[in-house]
């Protein structure tokens, strides 16, 4: 008689399916073109030692890296607020505040442009005001609005979620040991709020490092690496360096994810 495959088994089967076919299949395909243009495998030691790529992949870790600690400090301090306390008509603020995550990022790179762009709002008060257009939309500061603006949802509900679980009877005892308010939050709230604030602050990297259509719309020249990976790929036909710098942005991506979920344990989200 055949043995039955365990139970454990089938269930994991549709995780195993989809993790192959969208994961395990693709690196495969992008490691197998990588090395199949006339560089071979060189073109990774290409990749390490141009400046060019280099200085694409900091740009994009180091903007990366500011948008993930303005949106734990943003959505970390509102999501505590919102929280503790009974602000009128909180379903509706907070459904407002989640909502970028139903927008592309092409329409946030849109909307950076009607904010931060040469007919902007803030170009049409800098003519009122100074005689001369105030832009920021289309370089470094217009990514990091735009990044921010569909980071504080991801990273909000989280904070809202974790603050709900804390134990108030810990902060009441160490407001009875004479700790102040910023002793609490110091000493008891983030500590138990940091798992919670990893793992966010590592989907809002991730998401971070691969955006792409934000970038697109507010300018094609902009040193970030996924920009700097569909230049290789449309305008220069380099496909061979164009997966290898996908490899590189999936491993960075990855190895930033598995260093939060050592940290934080099982509290970085499914979602990533």
């Amino acid at each position: 008689m055949p043995r039955r495959p365990p139970l454990l088994f089938l269930f994991a089967l549709p995780a195993l399916v989809v993790f192959a076919a969208f994961f395990c299949l693709p690196m495969a395909r992008l490691l197998a073109v990588s090395v199949g243009g006339e560089q071979g495998a060189g073109v990774y030691w290409t990749m390490l030692s141009s400046p060019r790529y280099l200085h694409s992949l900091l740009v994009t870790v180091l903007l990366s890296g500011t948008v993930t600690l303005a949106t734990l400090l943003i959505a970390g301090v509102a999501g505590t607020f919102l929280q503790r306390h009974p602000v009128p008509g909180k379903p509706v603020l907070v459904a407002m505040l989640t909502f970028p995550l139903a927008f592309p990022g092409v329409v946030i790179g849109f909307m950076v442009i009607m904010l931060g762009g040469r007919n902007g709002l803030l170009a049409a008060l800098g003519d009122q005001l100074a005689g001369e257009r105030w832009t920021f939309a289309y370089g470094l500061a217009g990514l990091f609005v735009g990044y921010l603006y569909f980071s504080i949802p991801r990273v909000i509900l989280t904070v809202m979620a974790a603050v709900e679980k804390l134990d108030p009877s810990l902060e009441e005892a160490a407001r009875s040991l004479g700790a102040g308010p910023w002793g609490v939050v110091r000493d008891v709230m983030l500590p138990a709020l940091m798992p919670a604030l990893v793992s966010s602050g590592a989907i809002c990297f991730a998401t971070s490092m691969g955006a792409f259509g934000t970038a697109f719309t507010l300018a094609t020249q902009l040193d970030v690496l996924p920009l700097t990976i569909y230049n290789e790929f449309t305008n220069y036909a380099n496909f061979g360096m164009a997966a290898a710098l996908s490899v590189l942005l999936g491993a960075v991506t990855w190895a930033l994810l598995a260093l939060a979920r050592w940290f934080s344990g099982d509290a970085v989200a499914a979602t990533a």
